[in-house]
């Protein structure tokens, strides 16, 4: 693929694009079935995919005379496909007519330099929408595009590999070629785009990751002069866009690395990473109990801590489950895994009350854990404030010059819970305003059951007894 090109719209003026640098400029020239372009905001991603769309279609092989390619792009929301995806490919090219339907199309039938004559559809679905999700099935594409897919599905994804190749039909010579490109913020971790792009590699699939936009020079954030799709910029777009920002969010929107940001409002603000891990595994300290926060439902979790006397809460392992009733997940999995890492360490266990509530056999969750051998106690209490609180009381101190609350740096479902993972919800409306209460998901259930242990802890702090005398009692939480 020519990756500097210049032609005519339907006004006879002369559009030109150069690839906003290196990294971009090999993402065109590879031919790989799937391609991923990550890079900082204003690095020209979505201006890239764009013309990597319009000069596939371009490339098609002509059948009498004419080059028919069918593309799809896919945004997470209506607002976003409408007012970035849909914005960036009028500007880039004039030449399309839109189509307001349901889905959104455009069309344009374009004259090419070498007396050729390119015929191009594109479909814009927003996946927000479940009548246009659907729609995806049916497409026959050349070629597909996943705008932002940090926000999007691995089922997407999936759908979508499906649905290229299918255009033009054979009867006009088939596609030349096809394939699936996307662009992308830098995702988290247990992403489906960072498992694909830097754990397992499939064959014919290549990843692009672009300069960062800032660099940490000893301590201090600067622009990075390599970033790419600076000329396009104003000179201090990345140094103004830092100010303010959350670190996490300058990681992951300026810094490209991967990392955890949610569009909502982190329920522990006060929580910072680098402070609150550990460097290392923290380890066991002997002679002291570890206290077992459960939370139950379809998606139980357990957290393991423990208080020192010093009054350090000490957050050492986790555990979770996904589609089980609590009594599987004490039998299969938390029984295990403690006699496994914690056969000589004293145990004790603190659910949340509302499993109290019996279940349709007259059982509640206690009784249940209490059959495979796990007596646990009902937390003081399950209202949000009360649990917010007791874990705050851990994240605003300081205990011997260290946290008051310390993470183990191998438990990665409390640490992204901590930085936004565990958050409140924004709710869409003309100005900034989230859910009164953090939002329920496969975070959600290892925060509440760290909100139990902390309860418990807190006694370490109100009560003047011994410590190990405290934890006998099945009074818990703060009184």
């Amino acid at each position: 693929m020519d990756s500097n090109l210049a032609y005519k719209n339907k006004n006879d003026e002369v559009l030109k694009y150069d690839p906003a640098g290196p990294v971009v400029a090999a993402f065109h020239r590879s031919n790989a079935f799937v391609r991923g372009l990550m890079g900082p905001v204003g690095s020209s991603k979505t201006s890239a995919c764009v013309m990597e769309g319009f000069t596939r279609s371009c490339e098609q092989a002509a059948h009498f005379g004419v080059r028919r390619a069918r593309g799809a792009a896919l945004r997470s929301t209506y607002p976003e496909l409408k007012s970035t995806t849909i914005k960036t490919f009028c500007e880039w090219l004039p030449f399309l007519k839109m189509k307001w339907d349901s889905p959104i199309t455009a069309r344009g039938i374009m004259p090419l330099p070498d007396g050729t004559t390119l015929d191009l559809e594109v479909i814009f679905i927003a996946l927000d929408r479940p009548e246009e999700t659907g729609k995806v099935r049916g497409l026959e594409l050349t070629w597909g595009w996943l705008n932002e897919a940090s926000e999007m599905a691995r089922e997407v994804f999936d759908m979508v590999t499906q649905r290229v190749g299918r255009y033009p039909p054979v009867k006009y010579g088939g596609p030349t070629w096809s394939g699936v490109f996307m662009d992308t913020n830098a995702p988290d971790t247990d992403h489906w785009y960072y498992k694909l792009a830097e754990v397992d590699t499939p064959p014919g699939y290549e990843f692009f990751r672009q300069p960062p936009g800032m660099i940490d020079d000893g301590g201090e954030l600067r622009i990075n002069p390599a970033a790419e799709n600076l000329t396009n910029l104003p000179p201090e777009y990345y140094a103004r866009m830092a100010h303010g920002k959350r670190s996490e969010w300058v990681k992951v929107f300026l810094r490209n690395e991967y990392g955890t940001f949610v569009d909502g409002k982190p329920v522990y603000p006060e929580y910072a990473d680098d402070i609150h891990t550990s460097k290392k595994p923290l380890g066991v300290l002997e002679r002291l109990p570890i206290v077992v926060g459960l939370d139950y439902g379809q998606s139980p979790a357990a957290v393991m801590v423990q208080i020192t006397p010093r009054g350090q809460l000490r957050v050492i392992d986790e555990l979770w489950g996904y589609d089980i009733g609590i009594g599987a997940f004490a039998e299969d999995v938390l029984k295990p895994h403690l006699a496994m890492h914690y056969a000589k360490a004293e145990l004790l266990y603190v659910g949340d009350p509302a499993g109290m509530a019996a279940e349709s056999d007259e059982r509640n969750a206690f009784d249940v854990l209490a059959h495979h051998g796990i007596v646990a106690v009902p937390a003081h209490t399950n209202k949000l404030t009360g649990r917010l609180e007791a874990v705050r009381h851990y994240l605003g101190r300081m205990v011997d010059g260290q946290p008051a609350l310390i993470v183990d740096p191998r438990c990665e479902r409390v640490r992204k819970g901590f930085l936004g993972k565990y958050h409140y919800k924004r709710v869409q409306v003309s100005f900034e305003r989230f859910k009164e209460t953090p939002e329920k998901d496969e975070y959600s259930h290892p925060a509440d059951a760290l909100q139990y242990a902390a309860l418990y802890a807190r006694l370490e702090d109100v009560s003047g007894a011994r410590f190990k005398e405290k934890l006998k009692y099945p009074a818990i939480g703060l009184r």
